[in-house]
Parts: C-alpha cells; structure tokens; sequence
C-alpha cells in the first residue's frame, strides 16, 4: 500500500522532528545518541497517527549509527516499535556469560 510521504516536507513535521530531536537524539532501534531522523513508534499503516509527537521518536536515518553501524530506520521498516525491540533484546543486547 502506498502512502502520502508529502507530510515529511511540511513546515508543521520539519518544527516538529526538530524538537523531538531536541528533547534526545537517543535512537529508538539500537539505543545510541546522534539519531538523526524521526519515525513512528507505530506505523501509520497500522493505525499510527501521522504527526502525532507521542508517535515520533528519534532514529538513525540512511546513513545508521554512527556506533553500532546498524541501518535503524530500514531495520525497523514497517513494523511497530514493540517487534523491533523485542528482536533487538533476544538478540543484540543479551550479554551472557
């Protein structure tokens, strides 16, 4: 399903990415600083709210994190954040023994 990317170019998104990464640029995939975008906490497509701040949340955009080198936004892709997280926490962050 395609759906309208226009709103990312709106002076209304652009003020409020701006104070979303503001408030922290902790990324909201792998947990780092320097995000430098913002994505939905729930999809639009799965019913998240387009601009709606409690949806938005700091990420790594194209370029990925700076530390752990990991392409956040395409590794969360359309999913809802509790998916992604529940991925990262089996997988990247156990310590073990």
């Amino acid at each position: 399903m395609a759906t309208n990317r226009s709103e990312l170019t709106t002076y209304e998104y652009r003020q409020l990415r701006a104070r979303i990464l503001a408030e922290s640029d902790v990324c909201l995939v792998c947990g780092h600083g320097a995000a430098t975008a913002v994505d939905h906490i729930q999809p639009v497509s799965k019913g998240g709210a387009r601009l709606d701040p409690d949806n938005l949340a700091p990420i790594h955009g194209v370029k990925g994190c700076p530390v752990c080198l990991r392409k956040c936004n395409n590794e969360k892709g359309n999913r809802p954040l509790t998916d992604v997280v529940q991925l990262a926490t089996s997988v990247d962050w156990f310590a073990g023994p």
